[in-house]
């Protein structure tokens, strides 16, 4: 709980929850998935082996991932549940409410939202208590990085256990659906996320358009509201910026991936970050931010090359990228080589499952070819 719903993919939550949910029903797990009820008009109650349960919420734009997890975790504590696995810190208080009916609880949460500028005020505030109170009543936390790791242990002295995101190379992919636009393959550089302050696309902007690259700068992404910084970036006005905004259609998103000259990855917080997985399967040369976060993924410069948080550093870095052009073919060949195994799926959803079974005490039909009569666990 805690994600929009299955198989409803929106974010790296959500996405998460289809790869980790699929993977476990093979390996004889019953899987449920509280669903955000509004955003599902069909309710089946099982879609491939996934049992989907569609809770309420609060439908406000502050209340309504807050209030659907709440209902979602009073639903399971009255089931007949073996282990709950929450995603989102925001979510750390209601570990109170499985702790009293002694449920036994995993918590995945994700970055440092407190610090991104999106939450200001309270908003920053609650992120930092909820986060605090994930580390006092869920059995088991879940950090994404190594990095991530260090900060709860520093700041919240917790332990917690490193499970990262997957990814799916893919190569070989078609260039049609971005020729479409008129654009050949490597003649731009590339843009994905949201337009939100912590993603530096106003600074990644700014940068390339003080270059004096002849390249286009492609980006996909928006946000779901009216917002001032989204719209002052999509009101410039250069020749050389192309603004997609949501590409749903995965084959065109893959496209835009794998014929770029170079991926751009501003994101600042978090720790495993789903988008620049994405780039290093398809086979980008990625500029990254630098960050330990974003170090830590690249192996310290091995798969990628980084910029200052600076228009200069941004500029200077366009104009490196397009005078290297040996360099940056070297990152495009090696990249899948960053997908290292914690980077695997398969291999996710096994830790995983090594935490639920641990947890439950109990062990899934199949895994054991000596006992295979064992109790399922239901997550």
């Amino acid at each position: 709980m805690g994600a929009k719903g299955y198989p409803y993919v929106y974010g790296g939550y959500d996405t998460m929850i289809r790869e980790l949910g699929e993977r476990l029903v093979k390996r004889g797990v019953h899987v449920r998935v509280y669903n955000h009820r509004a955003l599902f008009p069909q309710k089946p109650r099982y879609v491939n082996g996934i049992e989907c349960i569609y809770t309420p919420a609060i439908e406000s734009k502050k209340l309504t991932q807050l209030s659907h997890s709440f209902f979602s975790m009073v639903h399971a504590c009255f089931s007949d549940i073996d282990v709950i696995l929450v995603v989102n810190s925001a979510n750390g208080p209601f570990g109170v409410i499985s702790r009293f009916f002694r449920k036994k609880t995993v918590i995945n949460v994700d970055g440092l939202e407190w610090l991104r500028p999106k939450w200001e005020g309270i908003a920053s505030k609650y992120f930092f208590w909820a986060s605090r109170m994930a580390t006092k009543y869920y059995d088991q936390l879940i950090n994404d990085s190594d990095e991530m790791q260090r900060v709860y242990k520093e700041l919240f002295n917790a332990d917690s256990k490193v499970i990262a995101y997957g990814a799916n190379p893919r190569a070989d992919v078609d260039p049609e659906p971005i020729e479409k636009w008129g654009i050949k393959s490597q003649s731009y550089f590339l843009i994905v996320g949201r337009l939100i302050p912590d993603n530096n696309a106003d600074l990644i902007i700014d940068g390339f358009l003080k270059s004096n690259s002849e390249r286009k700068l492609v980006i996909v992404g928006d946000v779901p509201f009216d917002d001032d910084y989204a719209s002052i970036l999509k009101n410039k006005e250069d020749e050389r910026l192309l603004f997609l905004g949501y590409v749903t259609d995965q084959n065109e998103l893959a496209a835009w991936y794998s014929h770029c000259f170079a991926y751009f990855h501003g994101h600042e917080y978090g720790g495993t970050n789903p988008a620049m997985l994405k780039a290093l399967g398809f086979g980008c040369a990625i500029l990254a931010l630098d960050t330990p976060f974003n170090k830590e993924m690249l192996q310290n410069g091995k798969h990628g090359w980084f910029f200052k948080k600076s228009t200069e550093s941004v500029q200077d870095i366009v104009e490196a990228s397009e005078s290297s052009k040996e360099r940056m073919a070297y990152f495009r060949g090696t990249a899948r080589q960053g997908l290292i195994q914690r980077y695997n799926w398969d291999y996710v959803t096994d830790q995983y499952l090594e935490v639920f079974q641990e947890l439950s005490g109990k062990k899934p039909f199949g895994s054991s070819p000596e006992k295979p009569k064992l109790e399922q666990v239901k997550s």
